[in-house]
């Protein structure tokens, strides 16, 4: 059967129950990957006039900010989008290579993933997705192993036969176990450790589930695992849009700007003042934006440090640590195994999972292009290392877990950093995680902190922006103060988790 999906659209949608596959994928991080989501926020052309004639800035120009501006001049609203770095994107970002452009980090678009493939119907881009059947494999003590079939998992070594057959009924039924349990509160080790077994978690989930959350992985609630397996379940379609992620910043670009609204790159927000119902962002070239709300997509330390002595002390204090990544593109002139996704487990190297982008997107430029990765804290010595260092040892690293690969095979590598990708939750954070809405002021916020229980992805932000808009509109809209208060509650509600967590 040919890799390639007919007529450009996944044939099966993903089926309910998980599989071994699956759990290892949402466990180790398979790329671009979202999670559940609530009632999607109105959206077309008669949805949303509420905003009309408001003057908004959001700050940061990543998928979730472009995707708020977007849906705001949509909505006839004035904004000013503000992008601190020399790209609009943020993990989107792209670099030229040879006669096109590259992402710094790898990316993927999932069949469910319906507030992602809704934006991009908007921007004509959705017809253009270009979808494929990935495999995936697992390297454990240096041995390759494929991971797509029950064949696979019986004849899958590291694990005892009779822990084989209970990771696979396990895996199964792993959803429908999690039903009516407060797994919020529940950490991922104790859970894992009770249905699979102290030895599988020991050998192969801790490992892989570490290599994402690092020495907190452990303690990270169950949740965060159940709803990303709801998105993972026998999946093996992933899709890529036609021209890269390049081409979708591009198109969001073109259409606030077409529609009047105003972006600016390179204009890092200094300071962000608030008071009389108004903000003024100050940029660090001393231009100011003043606007009627704020939609800030900044992590909330960055947010912190930027806000006005009142309004910093309102920002919410949640004290979440956050994992970065350093990640090692690869130019090779040969594939590699023609798995996309591959952890990497107890096999000698700085990175713990290698993704074969081109078994998804394609080779470019003749080349291959292959992601390896490492989520490490940003003040760690891994992250803090010159990127030249990273690249020569990790190239050895590659060329000795890969035989038949070769130090001519590598044609160019290059070393990419960022400091805020995924936010490691404590136990019972939906009962702490923080309102949308800073209350008493004109701003409005859509992080990373509030995507909880998602999956950080592009899909997740562009929900969360779907979500944070609405919220604004029906704030515009006006109404009573109960109205408006209860609308409030509801899309806090939403926005914190898609409804009852605990329903299958």
């Amino acid at each position: 059967m040919s890799d390639e999906v007919v007529g450009g659209w996944p044939a099966r949608r993903p089926e309910p129950a998980a599989s071994a596959e699956a759990v290892a994928k949402s466990v180790a991080d398979g790329g671009d990957a979202g999670g559940e989501r609530g009632p999607a926020a109105p959206s077309g052309p008669g949805a949303g006039r509420g905003p009309a004639g408001l003057r908004v800035a959001v700050l940061g120009g990543g998928i979730c900010g472009l995707a708020a501006a977007h849906r705001l001049v949509r909505a006839g609203a004035r904004v000013t989008l503000l992008e601190g770095s020399d790209q609009l994107g943020g993990l989107g970002t792209f670099f030229p290579w040879r006669d096109g452009w590259v992402e710094r980090f790898y990316h993927c678009v999932m069949p469910s993933d319906d507030d992602l493939l809704g934006l991009l119907g908007e921007l004509g881009l959705r017809e253009g997705v270009r979808w494929r059947r990935t495999r995936m494999g697992m390297v454990v003590d240096r041995r390759h192993h494929p991971f797509n079939s029950a064949l696979d998992l019986l004849r899958f070594t590291p694990l005892t036969l009779r822990e084989r057959v209970r990771f696979g009924v396990v895996s199964l039924l792993l959803r429908r176990l999690g039903r009516g349990r407060d797994l919020d509160r529940l950490r991922t080790e104790d859970w894992l450790r009770e249905v699979y077994g102290d030895r599988v978690w020991d050998r192969l989930l801790a490992p892989m589930f570490g290599s994402k959350f690092g020495a907190a992985f452990g303690d990270v609630p169950a949740l965060y695992l159940w709803q990303r397996l709801g998105r993972e379940s026998n999946v093996s379609v992933r899709g890529y849009p036609e021209g890269g992620y390049k081409s979708v910043i591009d198109a969001l670009r073109s259409s606030i700007e077409d529609a009047g609204g105003v972006v600016r790159t390179s204009a890092p927000v200094h300071r962000l003042t608030v008071g009389a119902g108004r903000a003024l962002a100050t940029t660090a070239d001393g231009a100011t934006t003043e606007a009627d709300r704020v939609i800030s997509t900044l992590p909330l330390p960055v947010l912190r440090q930027v806000a006005d002595g009142d309004l910093a002390g309102l920002v919410p204090d949640v004290e979440l640590p956050y994992q970065g990544v350093v990640n090692a593109l690869f130019f090779l002139k040969r594939p590699l195994t023609g798995h996309y996704w591959a952890p990497v487990v107890r096999s000698g190297t700085d990175f713990d999972g290698v993704v074969e982008m081109s078994a998804l997107a394609g080779t470019f430029a003749g080349r291959h292009l292959v992601y390896a990765m490492r989520y490490t804290d940003r003040a760690s010595a891994l992250y803090r290392e010159p990127e030249g260092r990273i690249a020569a040892r990790w190239t050895k690293q590659l060329v000795g877990l890969y035989p038949d690969l070769t130090s001519a095979d590598v044609d160019d590598v290059r070393v990419f950093k960022a400091p805020f990708v995924e936010p490691v939750y404590p136990l019972g954070y939906l009962a702490r995680q923080p309102p949308v809405r800073i209350a008493g002021t004109p701003v409005l916020l859509a992080t990373t902190a509030h995507v909880y229980p998602s999956v950080t992805s592009w899909n997740s932000g562009v929900a969360l922006a779907n979500r944070v808009v609405a919220l604004l509109d029906d704030a515009a809209r006006g109404g009573s103060a109960d109205q408006r208060r209860g609308g409030e509650a509801l899309a806090d509600q939403l926005l914190q988790g898609g409804g009852d967590p605990h329903r299958g």
